[in-house]
Parts: structure tokens; sequence; C-alpha cells
């Protein structure tokens, strides 16, 4: 009896071995109850507006001045300029044109944000393209740049944007443009892309056939890429980058033909160790909790 009943415990036993654990379904993550704070000020704040206005306020104004006195050097770097030793541009008589970006400075791109945000995921390549093909009606132009913008135009001046949005997409991002009041956008004419000159990111390149054509008084962006890629360069410290962009020549440059739009929400400029942002001599701890 005893064999016959161990026998039958190790049958049970085997036959539990045998049977697939049930597998255990992770429930999928909870919706955030709001969106990022960075989201919540940039797309959703009167401050965020504000400098927004602000901004296209200055930027036309400059334009306009500009526009009447034809300023001998253009705001474009030539090749070969350093952070150290820039040069820009000669205007010689060739006509007057403004460049900007596109993405969070003259489009805010609220569905893909939106997107992003209620699903709790970071930016993905592959959902931006389709973004770029299918998002034309959910974006919104910046505060301030559809009557700034055209303002410029009636004076004479041609709009270019350059934009990191891809060439392949010309057509998706013409109409996001247009739809918004903020063109004509026209592919290779009054907007470049990425893959119009060169490969990758970099818009130096871009820049540079703007210039050969065009006097640029004003160039307008919401990183410091859009005004040169030498602020972009791998071996710039988060420090030297800030300092490089606050000082000298390009100190001079910022409301006087570089303008710059606020963007919190993503791009180069957030990064940083606590080293990198607080300087040494520059911190403090509440002595009241020291003890």
């Amino acid at each position: 009896m005893k064999r016959l009943a161990a026998a039958a415990i190790a049958l049970g036993l085997s036959s539990c071995a045998a049977t697939p654990s049930a597998t255990i379904s992770t429930p999928p993550a909870a919706a955030p109850v709001q969106p990022p704070a960075t989201m919540q000020w940039l797309y959703g704040s009167g401050e965020a507006a504000a400098i927004s206005v602000q901004a296209y306020h200055a930027m036309r104004d400059h334009v306009l001045d500009a526009a009447r006195s034809r300023p001998l050097e253009s705001m474009i770097l030539t090749e070969g300029s350093t952070l150290a030793s820039p040069r820009f541009e000669a205007c010689g008589t060739k006509p007057l044109a403004v460049v900007l970006d596109v993405d969070e400075t003259a489009l805010l791109n609220l569905g893909y944000e939106y997107d992003e945000s209620t699903k709790g995921r970071s930016y993905d390549q592959a959902i931006w393209d389709n973004w770029e093909r299918t998002g034309a009606d959910a974006v919104g132009p910046v505060p301030g740049a559809v009557t700034a913008l055209n303002a410029m135009r009636e004076a004479g001046v041609k709009i270019i944007f350059n934009s990191n949005r891809k060439a392949e997409n010309a057509a998706f991002t013409e109409m996001a443009i247009n739809q918004t009041g903020l063109g004509p956008a026209r592919h290779r004419d009054t907007l470049y892309l990425q893959g119009d000159v060169g490969s990758g990111s970099a818009k130096d390149g871009r820049r540079a056939r703007i210039a050969s054509r065009f006097c640029v008084i004003a160039m307008a962006g919401d990183q410091l890429g859009d005004f040169s890629d030498l602020f972009n360069a791998k071996t710039l410290s988060v420090p030297d980058r800030r300092r490089a962009s606050g000082s000298g020549i390009f100190a001079q440059k910022w409301g006087a033909g570089w303008f710059m739009l606020p963007n919190p929400v993503y791009g180069p400029g957030l990064r940083g160790s606590f080293d990198d942002i607080f300087p040494a001599d520059k911190r403090w701890s509440d002595p009241a909790k020291e003890n």
C-alpha cells in the first residue's frame, strides 16, 4: 500500500511538473495622469506664448529695419568658421531672406507630443516618420509666427524654412506648414529638408546653399544647431557650449539677427550633470537641515 501511495504521489508530481506554469500577464502601464511639466509649459502656458510672441515681434522689427538699411554681412557663418573665430557671409547685392527652423520654432507638434505623453514613451524615429506623413492636421503655429512672417514677406523678404524633417516626406511637411498659415513652403525653394544637401541632421550645408543665393538678415530656431552646427560638436562640454553661446560675438547676435524660441521638451540643451549645471561655488544647503 505504501508503494502504491508513493507511486500515486510521484505520478501526481510528475504530472504537475509536465504542466506549463501559468503565464503571469503584466497589466499595461496606466496612462499618465497629466502631461510632463515641460509639455504643460511649452504647449499650454501663457508664459510660453508670451515669450514666443515676444521673440517674433523682435524678429519682425529687426527684419523690417534691416530691409531698409541693407546690412553688409549675413547672419550665416562662413565655411571654416570656429566658435573662437566666427566669420559671416558677405551680402553684396543678393536678395534678402530669413531662415528659420520648423518644429517648435514655427510649428507646434501637438499631435505627436500628445501621443508620446499619453503613452509614456520617449522619442521613437519610426513613429516620428509616421507623424511626418500623417500628422499635418494635428499641428499649430507658434504664437506670433504667422503675423510676423507675413509682415516680413510684405517688406520683400523671402522666408525660408530649414528643417530636419526628411526630404522624402516633403509634400506632407509643405502641407503642415501651409495649412497653418505659415507658408508658402515649397520644397527646395522656401523649404529645405534633411537629405537636400549632404546627409544627416547637420544644417550648415543647407545654410551655405541658401547663403549663396540670399543675404540672410535673420535666423530663428529652438536649438543652437539652428544657427550653427559648431554648437553641436561632440567635443564641446555643457559648460563650454553655454559659455560660447552667451559671450563674444554670439552674445551680440541674440535679439539682433538670431532669435531663439523656447523648447524645454527635447533637444541637445537637455543634458548635463550636477557638476555641469551647478558650479561648486554656487551651491547651497539649508543650514536648518544640516544638523
